[in-house]
């Protein structure tokens, strides 16, 4: 890969790890600058010099939000199972062994608790690159323990998403999945608990059509696309032109949409503040 293709996409958004980065430069595909590789690792992926927020593994997320060595993860051995024998051009359950093979992981979602500035959580993350960070009957059930934990010892939750929506593959128990954590999210609004939802790059279809948009908190990190279908569908569908970035995170705070946007630098902070504030134990 050519130093200048390096982390271009279509959209202008790709995940940076350690591990893709063959060169020791990196061209900030917004602002076009050229910095070297630990300059913008150190600033956590996000362009010094125009602010542009670069995807980022899950990896990096749980180092970025927890305390060091704060997050246990549980129900890591939940499985996916293929209850319609799907196959496309290639079978479900080989798409999971492929994710599994290129993730080290068996689902989209990593959920566990933390402390985030002492401040103690339970947090979901998803893995984009796990089928898109697809929302499965796994990521529900996962999600649905979170909830479940955090009411039981009295936490918050936190759910970063990074999807592009239900996963098709499961069908209606994917979509389920949507109707599944609403519930165990107002349950957890029952017990005065907060639910904090942090919008990622991007955050799509069923997933921003349910929980994402649950958060007794929503915020967003910044330019972060949120919406349900793509642009050009929507624009198919009512035959009209598109207010610009409207699928983008400042666009959304602007509308009243979301409650924030909040520099990846200063995430881990607010959060804490937010903990300390709405937890009352």
């Amino acid at each position: 890969m050519s130093l200048f293709n390096l982390f271009t996409s279509s959209s202008k958004k790709q995940q940076a790890t350690k591990s893709e980065a063959p060169a020791h430069w990196i061209k900030c595909t917004s602002c076009q600058s050229l910095m070297y590789y630990k300059e913008i690792e150190n600033q956590n992926y996000v362009c010094p010099k125009c602010g542009f927020h670069l995807r980022i593994g899950v990896k990096e997320r749980i180092a970025l939000l927890t305390d060091e060595n704060s997050f246990v993860e549980f129900d890591a051995n939940l499985t996916p199972i293929d209850p319609l024998n799907f196959v496309d051009k290639i079978s479900y359950a080989k798409r999971v062994e492929d994710a599994f093979a290129k993730t080290g992981r068996k689902s989209s979602v990593i959920s566990g608790e933390c402390k985030i500035n002492e401040q103690s959580a339970q947090l979901v993350v998803f893995d984009f690159s796990f089928m898109g960070g697809s929302l499965g009957s796994v990521e529900g059930e996962k999600i649905v323990r979170a909830v479940n934990r955090a009411i039981e010892k009295r936490e918050g939750l936190i759910i970063v998403s990074a999807s592009g929506g239900a996963r098709m593959q499961e069908s209606t128990f994917s979509l389920m999945q949507m109707s599944k954590t609403s519930a165990a999210l107002a349950k957890l609004s029952e017990h005065k608990l907060p639910y904090i939802s942090l919008l990622t790059d991007p955050t799509m279809g069923g997933v921003s059509a349910s929980f994402a948009m649950l958060g007794d908190i929503i915020m967003a990190e910044p330019g972060a696309l949120v919406g349900f279908a793509g642009q050009r569908v929507i624009k198919q569908t009512i035959g009209s032109d598109l207010p610009e970035g409207f699928q983008r995170a400042e666009f959304l705070l602007e509308k009243g949409s979301i409650d924030m946007v909040v520099n990846r630098n200063d995430l881990k902070q607010t959060l804490s503040d937010l903990l300390k504030m709405l937890v009352n134990k």
